[in-house]
């Protein structure tokens, strides 16, 4: 059964801290070079991927016990809030144009794209860690793809209308303060 508490909670924390993402801006890149719905399929394709094996990873945490995958878990996204608060700007990467607009084409390029770029990224661990604090795969799962689709469909469609009217820091220290009272909490779990 979904839990749509988790789910809503995942998507919330995943969305937050993927908005800022170079994943985001390289999205709106290929969206105004491309077919955005060829480009959609394709970035769609690459986060599910991600989201799978970060649940599985995540999965697999729960076979520890409670109080080491809450301490785990806690310094990680204590971890992800000090990343989130330190990190620099980010230029637009370049990105290599396909030959031609086929569907093929430019959905593969957006699949190898985001499979690259978001390798071991951020939202991956983060998804990973949501997975082993609820114990509820699907819902994490759901919650996760969603938020990602979400953030890739503004970076197609509308990322520059969303960066001119919210600025990027206020996404970014959004995001920093729910992982960091995500780590805190979970600490106070492994604790108590």
């Amino acid at each position: 059964m979904i839990s749509l508490t988790v789910a809503a909670v995942v998507f919330g924390v995943v969305f937050l801290a993927e908005l800022p993402d170079k994943t985001a801006l390289a999205g709106l890149v290929l969206g105004t070079r491309y077919r955005a719905s060829y480009v959609f399929a394709g970035v769609a394709a690459a986060f599910t991927v991600h989201v799978v094996l970060a649940v599985a990873a995540g999965s697999v945490l729960t076979l520890l016990p409670r109080q080491i995958v809450h301490a785990v878990t806690g310094v990680l996204f204590l971890g992800g809030a000090a990343v989130l608060l330190l990190k620099k700007d980010e230029g637009e990467e370049e990105i290599r144009k396909p030959e031609n607009q086929s569907f093929w084409k430019v959905s593969g390029a957006g699949f190898m794209l985001i499979l690259v770029a978001e390798f071991g990224d951020l939202t991956q661990i983060m998804t990973a860690n949501l997975a082993a604090r609820y114990d509820d795969p699907l819902s994490v799962g759901i919650g996760a793809v969603l938020a990602l689709w979400s953030v890739a469909a503004l970076g197609i469609v509308g990322g520059k209308a969303l960066m001119r009217r919210v600025p990027l820091k206020l996404i970014t220290r959004i995001a920093a303060l729910l992982m960091l009272g995500l780590g805190v909490w979970s600490l106070y779990e492994a604790i108590a």
